[in-house]
This record gives structure tokens, sequence and C-alpha cells, in this order.
């Protein structure tokens, strides 16, 4: 794996995560092993820059043997796709409701597979999420670091305080998910992304507000400082997502005319 060699930047599979135009994740929320196999290797054949596996929607998801065959089907395929590699607890909008031991173990089962790119952590849903962090490092995987609020967008204080407690985390990047009530709560969050940003030049982000009216925080990337953005392609893992043919229309517009 590629280690990041700019400041504020992860070089992955080709990709400069952290600057210039977001990179498009398509999630996989298949159930079954043949359809999630199926979806990865067609995302990956028609050159999607990133693919995330939602692994809490897997019917076998607590199997360890199940997950390993998975990501052995797919590792050929996946030379020029970052593979994000996420277990989205209900408690954080998933599917989920594994304990926290089987947790971990479906983490660490991600980071030392050699296929896995970046493992995603519900930080403080994680008992001492740092040592579990540093874990995930030492196999070569990056850490994203991630909160979901899907009953409101927290004030502009908490969610500043949020960002920064990941940060301090020592994950490679920090992600932040909120649910807006009006377009009032879209600016906080597209505010506090640019203001943690000037912050902490280093830090890769990524933000969104979700729903429909939040849908705008998903193709605004590039102005306030977000990384990385979800389209949706066979099944949305959030709501609000934009399919994905027309997300990468709009974001190739948009950084032309950045240019």
């Amino acid at each position: 794996m590629d280690k990041k060699v700019n400041s504020g930047i992860i070089n992955v599979k080709g990709l400069a995560i952290g600057k210039g135009k977001p990179v498009i994740c398509v999630p996989v929320m298949a159930a079954e092993k043949e359809e999630i196999v199926k979806q990865i290797l067609d995302y990956a054949g028609r050159g999607m820059e990133m693919i995330e596996w939602r692994v809490d929607a897997f019917s076998e998801v607590g199997n360890m043997d199940a997950i390993e065959d998975v990501l052995e089907k797919i590792k050929d395929s996946l030379e020029k796709t970052a593979l994000v590699y996420t277990y989205r607890s209900k408690e954080q909008g998933g599917l989920g409701c594994e304990d926290a031991v089987t947790v971990k173990k479906i983490h660490i089962t991600g980071a030392k597979s050699e296929v896995v790119d970046f493992v995603d952590l519900e930080y403080f849903a994680t008992n001492k999420p740092e040592g579990e962090i540093k874990e995930i490092q030492s196999y070569g995987t990056y850490v994203i670091t991630s909160h979901h609020d899907f009953d409101e967008t927290p004030e502009s204080g908490v969610i500043s305080i949020l960002l920064d407690k990941m940060n301090e985390s020592g994950s490679d990047i920090v992600k932040l998910a909120v649910m807006p009530k009006d377009i009032d709560d879209v600016l906080t969050i597209l505010k506090q992304t640019s203001d943690f940003v000037k912050r902490h030049p280093d830090k890769p982000i990524i933000t969104m507000s979700m729903g429909k009216t939040g849908s705008i925080s998903r193709i605004a990337g590039q102005y306030f400082g977000s990384c990385v953005t979800f389209g949706s392609a066979e099944a949305s893992s959030a709501p609000g997502q934009v399919p994905y043919k027309d997300l990468s229309v709009i974001l190739d517009t948009i950084d032309e005319n950045l240019k």
C-alpha cells in the first residue's frame, strides 16, 4: 500500500485523497457472498475510484472465514480501485448488531487482509478506539474514524468538538455525517468542514449533510474541503446519495470550473 507522501494527502492506488476533486465512493450493500463479489468486480471493472463494502449488510457478518473468502475473491480486481471496509452499527444508521468483541474481529480481519485500504471505525462507539486504530494501522491499513447522527445537526461548537476529538485519535481521515432539519443546518456542517480544514490542514476530512435537504453537501466538497463523497449505484447506504453517473458529471464540471 502506498503511504501518505504529502501534507494532508493520502495516496492510494493513484488517488490523491485530500486534494482537489472529491473521490466518489460507491457502496455495496448486498447480503449474499455471490452478489457482493459480483457488484465489487463490476464496479472495479467500470473504473470506479473507490468502493465501500458495507460488511454489516453481509448475511455472514459474524463469520470471519466467510469475510476472508469475499476478500480473497475480489483482491485481484482492485489494483486501481480503493476499498473502504465498513461495519456500521444500528445505532449509527447501519444494520449491524454484533457485540464489541466481534466488531473488533471484523475490523482486524479486514485490516490484515492486504485487500482493504481503509477501515471505517465508529469512534464514539468503540471501546479504547486509539488502541484499535493503532492495531489496524500496524497492518498498513488506513483508518477512517466516523460518527453519524441521523437525528439532527449538532450546534457548531459540538461539531467542532466531535471533529477535533476524532482528529486527536491518530486516525488518517475523520468523517462526520449529520441530518439537517433545514438549509441552515446544511450551511453549519459546510462551515465547520471549512473551519476544520483551516485548523488541521494535514488531516483529510469527509463530511456530509444527509437527506434531500443536505444533498448539496455531497457535491460541494471541493469548495469546503471534504475529500470523499458517496454516490449510489445498485443501492444507497444513506439518505440523499446522488446516483454515481450524475455525481461524476457534476464533480467533473465543478473541477473544470475551478481550474
